[in-house]
Parts: C-alpha cells; structure tokens; sequence
C-alpha cells in the first residue's frame, strides 16, 4: 500500500513524474531526496507557472529529423507537459495499489491521454539512448534491456489502443486521429537512435558464440529482423522517406477505421412487427427496440444482419439490409473509404521499395511461414477452385427448390437471398432448424461450457471479480488461476467483453492490456509480468442473450486466442503471447473451436434457456448431418477476400487512374466469382486489410492455419477422447505457451511429429 497525500495524489507517482521532468531538463532537483524534490517544486509553483520549477535550470532536450548523432531522428515530439497535469495523470501513476495492477478505469479520461504518451514516449526514448551509450555491447546490457524498457509507454498505449477499439467515444476519437502520427513516428525513432542498431548488430554476430541459450538467440535474432524491417540498416534519407510514410499510414488507417464505426453507428432499419414475418422470436427480441412497443432495429452488426438475411420473408427488406452492410465504408461522400484505401496501397507499395521488394506482398511474406506471395497462391487457389465448384452445386440446388416451390424469384438468387433460401434448403434436406438450436445456446451456457473446457485441457479455473473497476458495465473480470499446481497460480487476469455497443469495433478480436514476461528486472513486482487478457465480441444484447452457433464458434475462437495469451511461458516479452508470425497465430484460436463440436459439450452445457433441458439428441444428429452443408459458400466467401487481398498487394503500381471499385470487379470476374455470393469483406470496410498493416497481404493466415488446425485436432482425436492428457499437454507446449520462442514450423512439428498434411482440412470441408 502506498499512503496517499495531497488530494489523494500519490507522492511516489509524483516524484516519478519530477524525475522524468527533472532528467530532461537537466535540473539540479534530481540530487535531492523524494520529499524535498515535491516540496521544492511545490513551493517554486508559488513563485512561478509549475512548468518553469524545471526550465528555469535548463533548457529541454530537442529531437529533430536532423541526422546529428547527438538526437534521435525522425523525432517530432511535442515539449513534455505541464508537470502540474502529469502529476496528477492516472495513467502516469504507479498502479500497484490497484486490484493486479490493472489500470485505473475509474479515474481515466481521454484528455489524459496526449500528455500522458507524450511523456511515456519520451521516457522510453531516453531509455534506449542509454542502452546505445553502453561500451561493451552483450545480450544482458542490450537485447535484455532492450527487451523490457518502455514499460510505462506500453501499458499506456495498451489502454490506449484498447479503448480506441472498445470504447471509442467522439473525443477519443479526436485524440486519436492527432496521436496516430505521433505514435507512428516514435515507433520509428525507437529503432533509429543513434548507436542503438551498431549494439544489438554486434550481439547478433556474436550470438552462436556467446553461450546463449535457444529462446535467448531466438530473441536476439527477432529484434535484429525487428529493426532491418524498421529500417534500420537503411540511409539515413530513407528512414526518414519510410518514417512520414508510416506517419501518413497510420494517420489513414485510423480514417479508415473510424470512417467504418461511423456508417456503422449512423445506418439502422426501423421496423414493425408486420416487417419481421418469417424472424423468429430470437432475433426479435435481440432487435427489439428499448422503451418501445412494436419497434424493432436492425443495424449493421452481424449478429442481427446474418439472422434477418437468413429469416426474413421480406426480400425487399432483406436487400436493403444486404445492400447496406455491404456498403459501409461508402455511405457517405465524406468517409470514401475507397479513396484512403488507394492511398494506403501506394504507401506500403512505397514502403515495399524502399525495403528492396517489388511489391508490399512480397515484403510481408518474407517474414512470415508462407515466405512467398506463390507459396500462399498456391493454397488459395487449390481450395479456391474446389469451393467454387461446391458453391455453384449449392446454388443450383436452391434454385430447384425455387422451381419446385412455384416462386418466381426476378433475377435469380441475389446475395440477398442466398441465406435464406439455404436456410429453406437445409429444412428440407436436413430437417433442422437452426433457430431451434439458439434457445440452448444463451451467453452463459456458453461462457460455462467455454470454462469447463479450458479447465479440462489446461486446468484453468475463472474466479469472476464483481468489484473491479472496468471501463464499462458489460465487462465481465476473472481471475485466471493454473489448478495444476500444488497452490493455486495465478496465470492471467481475463476481460469478457461481449456485447455490441455504440463506439465499439465491430467484430470480434482479442486483445491485452500487459503481456506476459519474466524479464521483469531487479525489484519488479512479479505481478507486472501477468498478462490482461481481453476478449471482445460483438452479439446484440437482451434479457437473455441467445447465440446463433456460429456466436458461439467465434465465442470459442475468441477463447482460443486469450489462452494463447494466458498460457504464455516465455521468459522475454518480444516472444510471448501472439507475438508470433502471422499465419501461426490463428492456429490456436481455431484449433480452439473444434471443442463447441462435441457432443459431450453440448450435451452438458447447451440447455434451454427456459426449460434447463438439454438439447435433445435428434437435432444434435441433424446438426451433424449438415455440417458439410453450405462450406462450398463459406470457403467462397472467405477465400475470395484473401485472393483479392493478394492480387492488390502484389501489384507493382497503381496508375493515377487506379479505380479500387472497378479492380474488384475485375478480379471476381477473373476468379470466376459464382453468381448470388459476395465478399465477406468488401475493400471499403476490409479492416483487416485498411485498420492495420498486420493482416494486408495477410488474409490467407485463417486458410493456411486451417490446415493446422485440422491437422492438429486430429491428434486429439486419433487417440479416441478430445481431452487426452498427453496431447493437449503437447498443444499447451508447443502451440499456447511457447510464444515465438520457436520458430513455428518446428513448433507444429514438435507437436505432431511431422509437418502439416492439407488432406485433413480438405475431408473436414468436404472439399476432397
């Protein structure tokens, strides 16, 4: 506990923010002890404005773009701020005396941020200087160091970027928009202080003979590939040329993103209760609107769109719904996402160049499993044109059910109607309803049945915490603990984000707030090594919120990437938690979904919400039964966004004239897109491709993990129970916990003895 003092200001966090102050103004005030530094500068506020009790010994450090060995290059960095407001920042001051050290919800406001990543990012600066002036260069003194410095601009930027996707109100939304830039060009002076590259090059050269262990080579060497790819071999006029572009990219994809929350929020269908005929009582009352009778809205998250597209007997209303969750990135003249997203693509183009690689897919698959654009073709095509071939048969087999019904549907099947008359399809060939399998399936037989397996496999168990404070009230707090110890160990403090909201990113994504670590330095509290995990999803919410059993395979999916994170058991944090190669890190989050297949899960777990009866049997069997029905669309729907991924990443130029509308066009005609099925994401809301550079060129990773994936839970099945303690050992090892400590071909190969064989996810989609 640390005693709390004026107007509840704790004085250790204030005599932090004194010293950081203190270092860059050079102020003699660094020579006294903690209480008279704060009652110096307290009574030197008397006599002048706060901020002057340090610049009236020295003048501030300046960074410029300059290539003076003295300064950090590319460095646009704003003065530090007042020391008055630091002080008295939540996310400046030491979090120990908060429940796990989780950041302070209560207290932080978004006018916190600038002042408080301003002043973290000149921390870790400051940081890595020190680390460049070390004379005899080794692992400890460099690459460790390096490893765990910038821990306070990391967990500031962690909050940051969680809130911006999970909390993004108006004023956020403007402090992001200004910070993007400024985060991006610190990113870059992180890997371009002077002398810094010259250090971590000498331990790289030196690593096979300086008695390292593996994980600790392999560290050395991640961080070496970290900077070449930052572009720190580079001259000093292309680093700065790659430090604006970044800039500029991260100012754009922000738009980007923001432009997509925007029509998101803005679009929604008011409708009657004569407009919902054929929508089942489930969707109903998720649409229900509040404080009205007879009112229910449908927006554009999936969780309504994807049931009123498969129910509704309104093929009008289903168009309109269709037409617009398509659109989003379009709505409005004023968020033309197609015009950023152009943007974006001759940037990393540009990037890509500088780098020494003709395209922007070709730079990012170089550090990847995939290694080449080819390699990654060569998967998408052999399932592309297996599933389009599939898809076609389905659609033909709706268009005989039309025939035989006596509908005359104009046009044809439409994207608008595929859904629905699959649905109708699925009745008669299958005789199951999926809407009768929703009422087993609400949040909390879910969340149940997600616990009972990660505590079957690993031996978690999830203690739900109801006093801690979160930054809104749908989040639900665990504390994570490893019962496979003789005391209980704690392993990981979990977030359960699940519903919709205004200002939340659609979808659904995993996230953290601390990253697992043992390399925590002297005097660390081990707690600053747990990780906060959070899962975020996006389902409507009602008295009781029923889940379609796609929710609740993305509820798992979820799952399977927050034990990627808890689980973690690496001793550097450069190669825990997902901090993997891109097309791994899906392995565990879809390994993690066979489980919600398993009968003796659904036996157990899904139960009428109503009634507490377990699901009966027979709709079990029709479920199975038309597991394979429809995967030629789904295949399609995916595998098509992930072609045309590739195809804009792979080209060399974009001509002036470059129209991203017309491209797509052309490529689904090249493909050989077949008839009444669209993108699952269309470029103008393609987040994956324009909120980020992670997943461009990069969509692929969910195919080429499938194959491990499939692979890998046959392990579990080839030894006849889906919770053998032997195997799910194994994928705790080398597929949870191992992080980056590996690399990932030899992890997969440590746990199945062999590399991936393809053949399983062609049975497991029919597609053989």
């Amino acid at each position: 506990m640390h005693r709390q003092a004026c107007s509840s200001i704790n004085l250790r966090s204030i005599d932090k923010s004194i010293r950081l102050a203190a270092r860059k103004y050079k102020s003699p005030l660094l020579s006294l002890s903690p209480p008279m530094r704060f009652y110096s500068v307290k009574v030197i506020s008397l006599l002048f404005p706060f901020a002057r009790a340090f610049t009236i010994f020295a003048k501030p450090i300046q960074y410029s773009s300059s290539s003076s060995t003295n300064t950090c290059p590319a460095t646009t960095m704003s003065a530090l701020a007042d020391p008055s407001t630091v002080a008295t920042n939540p996310l400046l001051e030491d979090w120990s005396s908060q429940p796990f050290h989780m950041p302070p919800f209560d207290k932080i406001q978004p006018h916190h941020f600038p002042d408080a990543l301003k002043t973290a990012m000149q921390e870790e600066l400051e940081e890595l200087q020190a680390i460049a002036q070390e004379h005899n260069p080794n692992f400890e003194n460099i690459v460790a160091t390096f490893d765990r410095s910038g821990r306070q601009c990391s967990r500031i930027q962690a909050v940051f970027n969680n809130l911006c996707s999970s909390m993004n109100v108006p004023e956020l939304q403007e402090i992001e928009r200004e910070m993007a830039p400024l985060q991006s060009r610190h990113s870059s002076a992180c890997y371009q202080v002077p002398g810094l590259f010259d250090k971590i090059r000498v331990v790289y050269e030196q690593r096979e003979s300086s008695n390292l262990t593996s994980e600790q080579v392999r560290l050395v060497e991640r961080i070496h590939t970290d900077f070449t790819r930052a572009g720190a071999a580079l001259s000093q006029k292309d680093q700065d040329e790659l430090t604006e572009l970044k800039a500029e990219l991260a100012t754009l994809m922000t738009n980007f993103t923001q432009n997509v929350m925007k029509d998101e929020e803005t679009w929604q269908l008011e409708l009657t209760e004569a407009d919902m005929v054929g929508c089942p009582e489930t969707l109903k009352d998720a649409a229900k609107a509040q404080d009205q009778t007879n009112v229910y809205i449908i927006t554009t998250s999936r969780s309504l769109v994807e049931p009123f597209l498969t129910y509704s007997d309104r093929r009008d209303l289903r168009q309109q719904v269709m037409e617009a969750w398509t659109s989003r990135g379009q709505m409005s003249e004023d968020r033309d996402n197609l015009k950023l997203a152009t943007k974006i693509l001759r940037l990393r183009k540009r990037i890509a160049n500088i780098h020494g690689h003709t395209s922007f897919a070709a730079y990012q698959c170089v550090d990847r499993m995939a290694l080449t654009p080819a390699n990654v073709l060569k998967l998408l095509e052999n399932v592309w044109n297996r599933a389009k071939e599939s898809a076609n048969r389905e659609r033909l087999a709706m268009e005989d059910f039309v025939k035989e019904s006596g509908e005359d549907l104009q046009g044809g099947i439409q994207p608008w109607d595929w859904r629905y008359y699959a649905e109708k399809v699925r009745k008669a060939k299958y005789d199951l309803d999926e809407s009768l399998l929703k009422p087993y399936l609400s949040l909390e037989n879910c969340r149940n049945a997600l616990f009972h397996v990660s505590n079957k496999l690993f031996g978690l168990e999830y203690k739900k915490l109801d006093n801690v404070q979160v930054y809104h009230p749908d989040v639900d707090v665990y504390q994570v603990t490893d019962k496979s110890f003789e005391s209980d160990k704690l392993v990981a403090i979990f977030l359960h984000d699940n519903f919709a909201r205004p200002y939340k990113t659609s979808g659904a994504w995993m996230s953290e707030y601390r990253s697992q670590t043992k390399n925590l330095g002297a005097d660390s509290d081990v707690m600053q090594g747990i990780p906060i995990v959070s899962n975020n999803n996006n389902f409507a919410k009602s008295d009781v919120t029923l889940l379609s059993y796609d929710d609740a395979t993305t509820l798992f999916h979820e799952m399977g990437h927050g034990h990627h994170g808890m689980l973690s058991d690496a001793t550097y944090g450069r190669l825990a938690s997902t901090n993997v190669m891109t097309d791994f890190v899906e392995l565990p989050s879809q390994l993690m979904e066979h489980w919600l297949d398993q009968r003796q899960i659904l036996k157990e777990f899904a139960k009428h919400y109503q009634t507490g009866e377990p699901v009966p049997d027979d709709l079990l069997d029709k479920l199975d039964a038309a597991k394979a029905f429809q995967q030629g669309f789904q295949t399609v729907e995916y595998t098509v966004c992930a072609l045309i991924d590739m195809a804009l990443h792979e080209m060399e130029d974009y001509p002036d004239d470059f129209d991203l509308e017309a491209f797509e066009k052309e490529q689904l005609e090249r493909l050989g897109m077949p008839k009444g099925i669209v993108m699952r994401h269309r470029p103008a809301h393609f987040q994956h491709l324009f909120s980020t550079n992670s997943y461009a060129a990069g969509y692929y990773v969910y195919l080429w993990a499938d194959v491990l994936v499939a692979d890998a839970f046959a392990a579990f099945e080839e030894t006849g129970d889906c919770f053998d303690k032997a195997t799910a050992e194994r994928a705790r090892k080398y597929i949870y916990s191992a992080g980056n400590t590996q690399a990932p071909d030899e992890l997969f190969r440590l746990f199945r003895g062999r590399d991936p064989d393809i053949n399983y996810l062609l049975k497991e989609r029919h597609l053989l």
